[in-house]
């Protein structure tokens, strides 16, 4: 077996010999029980990228949609355009849009006819000019226009702009009301929780997270047919259980539980999760084989695959958790699904080597290193550019 010498949390130096055996992707066996969307990032293009903090970003877009395809062969659906493709850290409204219509245009040719669904916020806008609960409104809805012309599914994506005006209950309901009963098919809620972006504590109107549950249940309850579920990323399992048992019948509450993810979606014997997770891009071939298992009753497999990727999700979403997408890409470098780990703005930088050698020797763990061989090859490239001989 391959071995390469990694530094570790105490700065020393120490081998380690790769032990995984590598996953095989493959389609399901089986129609899953459980609809699972990855969440998937923006591959950048190096050679076309000019001042990366000041300009939009330049796209691989054969790359970027390629990378999507790959999901797609494996009976996965896609959140596109969403936090892991950087959206407002990285990728503006212009960027995702063209992302959203390439998408799209690839998902209606394919074979599987994916799943997809898109998020629409108010990051067109400047702060300013978001003031009260009309300009908010207005401004989801000119991203909602554009996702449902392009044939995307609505995923109202968390704005910064409600906690920023110290938005109440009210403001929300204002807004929200009007964008769920008038979008031309369900929707999909969106609950980021201020781990992933602190610009967004006190969502709902409510630091008190259960005054901020029974805020958001009530306004699913108004006209539960427009809403497909509610994606929670709060990193709270109890939460997430107490507040799924609650949802009217039909409602699917979809896992952004990116520590947890692997009992919430197995479920408790009365209640499950969805998917909705960033993770997914990153751990695709496990999380698909799991749920193959999973929907033909096989849970000793379904835990078997799936274990051993919750340590690999907690280290790449551990706080700051709002850097996570740099392990995305890290990972999908390391796996050959990309020639480069450069990212829009420059998003690489955000984590440091010690944290990527432990992502490497997890993933290995967790048998996801497609090719051990590119893997070694590229990680000893990134030590010695981080000066570890």
């Amino acid at each position: 077996m391959a071995m390469i010498s990694l530094p570790t949390e105490d700065c020393r130096i120490e081998d380690y010999t790769l032990t995984g055996t590598p996953l095989t992707p493959r389609a399901p066996s089986r129609p899953l029980t459980r609809t699972a969307f990855a969440a998937a990032h923006v591959v950048s293009d190096p050679l076309r990228e000019r001042n990366p903090w000041d300009t939009r970003p330049a796209v691989d877009w054969e790359a970027t949609l390629a990378f999507r395809q790959g999901l797609w062969n494996q009976g996965l659906g896609l959140a596109e355009a969403m936090d892991t493709a950087q959206r407002g850290m990285g990728v503006d409204w212009q960027t995702a849009r063209e992302l959203i219509e390439r998408t799209m245009a690839s998902a209606r040719s394919h074979p599987m006819k994916p799943r997809v669904a898109c998020g629409a916020g108010t990051d067109h806008a400047a702060p300013q000019d978001l003031r009260d609960a009309g300009a908010i409104l207005a401004a989801y809805e000119h991203q909602a226009e554009a996702i449902e012309v392009a044939g995307g599914q609505l995923i109202l994506m968390a704005s910064r702009a409600f906690p920023a005006m110290g938005a109440g209950p009210e403001v929300y309901r204002s807004v929200y009301r009007q964008l769920i009963d008038g979008a031309a098919a369900p929707v999909i809620l969106h609950w980021l929780g201020d781990m992933f972006d602190p610009a967004l504590k006190g969502y709902w109107g409510s630091e008190d997270i259960a005054v901020a549950s029974d805020f958001v249940l009530a306004l699913i309850a108004e006209n539960p047919a427009k809403v497909d579920g509610i994606k929670i990323s709060l990193l709270d399992q109890a939460h997430e259980e107490n507040f799924r048992a609650r949802l009217p019948e039909g409602v699917r509450l979809y896992t952004g539980d990116d520590f947890n993810y692997a009992d919430l979606i197995a479920g408790d014997g009365k209640h499950y999760s969805h998917a909705l997770l960033g993770i997914f891009a990153a751990i695709a071939p496990a999380a698909s084989q799991a749920l193959d298992a999973l929907a033909g009753g096989d849970l000793q497999t379904y835990h078997r695959l799936l274990a051993p990727t919750v340590p690999l999700s907690r280290e790449i979403f551990r706080a700051p958790t709002r850097f996570y997408k740099a392990g995305i890409a890290f990972l999908a470098w390391l796996n050959g699904y990309q020639k480069h780990f450069i990212m829009p703005a420059g998003f690489q930088s955000s984590r440091d080597i010690v944290h990527y050698s432990a992502v490497f020797r997890l993933a290995d763990q967790a048998n996801l290193l497609a090719d051990p061989e590119l893997a070694v090859r590229r990680m000893r490239l990134l030590l010695e550019i981080n000066g570890v001989e």
